[in-house]
């Protein structure tokens, strides 16, 4: 009586009260296929019940019917249908009907029966797709259908899921690059299916889910469709971080959160809509002490310190995250800078063909270049050697600038998006044409020191300018006009005649690259003495004339051995808005008494032989050793361009100086001393000398080798016990030394004494001319990150410089400072950065070592030397672990101008993807995205310099 006219009443009408949806009826069927399993009928039957359970799939069977129906399949797969048309439109309907499931109870026992009901669905499933894998790209693609459909009014089962662990890993690519690339799939609809596959991450036991999720993420990162991702990001982040309460679905939502917030990098908002929540995870992750729950809070709070690092800032809001994590490890700067820049949806690499273009998002350095804009190169080495100059640059960026159209507020918004844009290149037009002198003619190659002195020099009084109108401004609440013109007259001559009088007063330019000189001029008939000081930011060192120091007894040289070739320069901050101030030409005398030699102090061999003689008179027996140290050598260090520098010059000849106390012109000896030291210490080789006979000013293109460490003398006057209180300033072991040494410097019966003290200073930029000529070529600049004291300061005060006495040093083989060096050089070896307008590439210290050695053209210009073991202030801020980069917070409207940049760049990319996308057929080869101009401007200021001669190739000639 088991025949097909029961079995298909059962399955249409039911049996009795039975109802025909009742899962009953399929155990009755069942049993009754088992007991007539040999009989011939059971074909008949077999073929009746593969039209029957693809009828029933389509009819939307409850969860309780469904998986019985499957595990009756399961048991008899001969009831499977037959043939591809009908073993296909099954699948399609099992994933529809799992689409329409839904949990009947609450309770957990109830839970736990439809999981295992949903369970038996999906593994039916997996084993059609392993009996016939060409149903597998059908059912996935009916499972993109549902979840993708824009229906509101039906919102698809997160019981979906259970069919994700059973699609082979092998497909990801395949299928991530075909979804994210087909353009019949529409925006609303991959936003609607990649939000329901993060709803998925609530489904206990899925597998994979999280992969998947991330995987098409990444495919939609590399097709630059990050409209979709910035939407959906927002929309799930707080669900997906909110799934991390649960211990069983914690693992893939914490991998899935950790991606999305590690890729939005190009605006605070998402990361913030957490940020409430944070505290309260991580108590109950410690309340748990779980040692699964311990791991989880470990890498909780990594992701959490990559984020506050990247958006620093916002102390109110991280405080509280600050305290609540505050005895967990926290990663290094290097790993975070690491983490963040393989996270970024820019660079995540594309699996497209090579027709499209690469993706042109930040290096992998994390810099960001600056564009050319048309002979700007001399501008963009001299920015980003400013920018690195970590001190300058949290100056810049803590300054409170509202409302003021400033140049220093240009700078400020150039900084800022020089650290925080998601470009790989900037444009820094208003800035270019706020800070371009008058008389530099656009679109032209000019003299980037020229251009630093300006830029310095106006920011300087601009700062001088606005102190004093806000000084004036203040005053009107208590004074009368008349007082208050009297005052405003007062404050002025007050800036203008003693600018440095009283720290307060001094400039940021002053506070940074502000030191002082002190000239002396000593009238060799009477020994009058007169004395001059001036301020300086820089020092233009001039090249040693060989012929002023050969065979030459230096007291006896005519000044006509030296011509205007060889002048030096020092910047002057001074009240007019003159740039710079030549001095008197120098000639090189022996009988200078502190010759500076990285990190060693020549000796003395005669001591003073009354009170107002200075060191600098101090006379040393060998005369020939001056020249001997410049002219013996094949490559000068900037050492020696240093001591030739404030080496004695003797007045004579046409050179003579009119001595007021003579009341005639007289011989007389000139020297100099450094009696400030700056905290950057910017220093520019003169190697452009003017050829009278040609007209032109000729490039000196010798080689000087750059010192790591530079030791800078400096003469305070002051009493030995100020020498050993503070005379050496990089954790010399002074107990004794400073008195000996004061001892032996100090005439007999003085009171004080001029005190050399070597001033430690790091190498931290050096801005590169490649050329023949000051009129063409071209400009790049080497940096590194120098801060001031601890292990960002690049030198462990250990071994710093206290290895030797000041005796010992006189003595030596090795300096000090050659260990430093080399110690220096060892312990970071990504630490440099070459930035050639709007490329970035990590370089080493020794490519810019040999730059010159391996491109003759290319000589080292303008350097920056870092003061070492210095604050500027900013280190003893507690409050440093908000700022967690190290950086200050940004004004609002600055992080919101950037924002809306990034925005703007992410659609840029995106619309300039799909129009690639669209012509990819007949497109070609593209290496230089969004039309950044490194095709450089005629006149030369390329990658080959010298009016672009050379004969290299223009693709990275310069990345070593």
């Amino acid at each position: 009586f088991f025949n097909r006219g029961l079995v298909l009443g059962l399955l249409q009408r039911g049996y009795g009260e039975l109802s025909n949806r009742d899962p009953a009826i399929l155990d009755y069927i069942q049993a009754g296929l088992r007991l007539i399993m040999s009989c011939p009928s059971v074909l008949e039957l077999f073929e009746l019940l593969q039209m029957e359970a693809l009828r029933l799939v389509c009819e939307r069977p409850a969860p309780p019917l469904c998986a019985r129906l499957c595990q009756l399949l399961g048991d008899f797969p001969q009831c499977l249908p037959r043939g591809r048309k009908l073993s296909l439109a099954f699948c399609q309907q099992l994933v529809r009907s799992i689409a329409h499931f839904q949990s009947q109870g609450t309770r957990e026992a109830e839970l736990r029966l439809y999981v295992s009901q949903v369970t038996q669905v999906s593994a039916l499933l997996r084993s059609v797709w392993k009996a016939e894998p060409d149903t597998l790209l059908p059912s996935l693609q009916e499972l993109f259908a549902v979840i993708s459909a824009a229906d509101t009014s039906f919102e698809p089962s997160v019981a979906l899921a259970s069919l994700v662990q059973h699609i082979p890993l092998q497909m990801i690519t395949v299928l991530i690059r075909s979804l994210t690339t087909d353009p019949n799939v529409k925006d609303a609809s991959m936003t609607q299916a990649l939000c329901r596959m993060i709803d998925w991450l609530s489904w206990p036991l899925a597998q994979h889910v999280e992969t998947w999720v991330i995987a098409l993420l990444k495919g939609l990162a590399a097709v630059q469709k990050f409209t979709i991702l910035i939407d959906v990001t927002l929309l799930k982040i707080e669900l997906v971080f909110n799934r991390l309460w649960f211990p069983l679905v914690r693992p893939g939502a914490l991998a899935v959160l950790s991606h999305m917030l590690l890729s939005f990098q190009h605006s605070p908002e998402a990361f913030h809509l957490i940020v409430p929540h944070v505290v309260g995870l991580v108590h109950s992750f410690k309340r748990d002490g779980l040692p699964s729950s311990t791991a989880f809070l470990m890498q909780l709070t990594e992701l959490i310190h990559c984020m506050m690092y990247h958006y620093s800032g916002f102390p109110e809001l991280y405080e509280p995250i600050l305290e609540a994590i505050k005895d967990m490890p926290k990663p290094t700067e290097e790993k975070i800078k690491l983490i963040l820049s393989q996270s970024a949806w820019t660079s995540q690499s594309s699996s497209l063909p090579s027709c499209l273009s690469r993706l042109s998002g930040k290096s992998e350095t994390g810099k960001t270049g600056l564009i050319n804009l048309g002979n700007t190169c001399y501008m963009n080495s001299v920015i980003q050697a400013l920018f690195m100059a970590t001190d300058f640059r949290r100056h810049v960026l803590s300054l409170n600038l509202n409302g003021c159209n400033s140049l220093m507020r240009k700078l400020q918004h150039l900084f800022a998006f020089l650290a925080h844009t998601q470009r790989e290149a900037y444009a820094p037009r208003i800035f270019f044409e706020a800070s371009r002198p008058p008389w530099f003619t656009p679109r032209s190659q000019q003299d980037c020191s020229e251009y630093l002195r300006f830029l310095l020099d106006r920011l300087h009084e601009e700062e001088r300018t606005l102190k004093a109108l806000s000084s004036a401004k203040s005053s009107e609440s208590i004074m009368t006009d008349e007082s208050q013109a009297q005052e405003a007259v007062h404050k002025t001559q007050v800036f203008t005649e003693a600018p440095c009088a009283g720290g307060e007063e001094r400039t940021l330019i002053e506070k940074m690259f502000g030191g002082k000189l002190k000239t002396n001029i000593c009238c060799l008939n009477c020994k009058s003495m007169s004395q001059k000081e001036e301020a300086f930011t820089d020092l233009s060192l001039a090249f040693c004339p060989p012929t002023s120091l050969e065979n030459v007894d230096p007291k006896c040289m005519e000044h006509s051995e030296v011509k205007d070739d060889y002048m030096v320069q020092s910047n002057t901050l001074a009240t007019s808005p003159a740039a710079e101030t030549p001095l008197n030409n120098l000639e090189v005398n022996r009988g200078c008494g502190t010759i500076i030699n990285e990190g060693t102090i020549e000796d003395f061999s005669s001591e003073p032989s009354s009170e107002n003689t200075t060191i600098s008179e101090l006379q040393v027996e060998n005369n020939g050793d001056m020249s001997q140290s410049l002219v013996g050598k094949n490559t000068l260090s900037v050492t020696d361009l240093l001591n030739y520098f404030l080496a004695p010059e003797i007045l004579s000849g046409d050179n003579k100086y009119y001595c007021e106390k003579c009341a005639s012109l007289q011989n007389a000896e000139k020297t100099m001393q450094i009696i400030e030291e700056p905290e950057y210490l910017i220093l520019t080789l003169l190697r452009f000398s003017y050829d009278p006979k040609c007209h032109i000013r000729r490039k000196i293109l010798d080689n000087v080798s750059l010192p790591l460490v530079l030791e800078l003398p400096v003469k305070r006057a002051t009493s030995p016990l100020a020498v050993v209180s503070g005379g050496w300033s990089v954790g010399v072991e002074l107990s004794d030394t400073g008195e000996n040494l004061a001892k032996k410097l100090k005439p007999s019966g003085a009171d004080e004494v001029t005190c050399p003290q070597l001033v430690p200073y790091v190498l931290s930029s050096v801005v590169v001319h490649s050329g023949v000529s000051s009129e063409s070529g071209h400009y790049y600049s080497y940096a590194r990150n120098v801060t001031g004291s601890g292990p960002s300061g690049l030198c462990h005060q250990s071994t710093a410089l206290s290895l030797v006495s000041p005796q010992d040093k006189l003595f030596t083989e090795e300096s000090p400072c050659t260990i430093v060096e080399n110690e220096l050089d060892t312990e970071m070896p990504r630490e440099w950065f070459l930035f050639n307008d709007s490329r970035v590439t990590f370089t080493s210290f020794q490519s810019v070592q040999k730059i010159t050695s391996r491109f003759p053209k290319d000589t080292a210009y303008v350097l920056f030397y870092k003061k070492q073991n210095s604050t500027c202030g900013f280190n003893a801020n507690p409050a440093n672990g908000l700022w967690v980069n190290g950086d200050p917070p940004l004004q609002k409207d600055l992080m919101d101008a950037i924002t809306k940049d990034n925005k703007l760049y992410l659609q840029e990319q995106e619309l300039s993807a799909r129009t690639q996308a669209l012509q990819a057929a007949s497109a070609s080869c593209s290496f230089r995205p969004n039309g950044f101009d490194d095709n450089d401007p005629p006149g030369s200021c390329g990658p080959t310099g010298g009016g672009g001669g050379g004969g290299f190739s223009t693709v990275g000639r310069l990345v070593f």
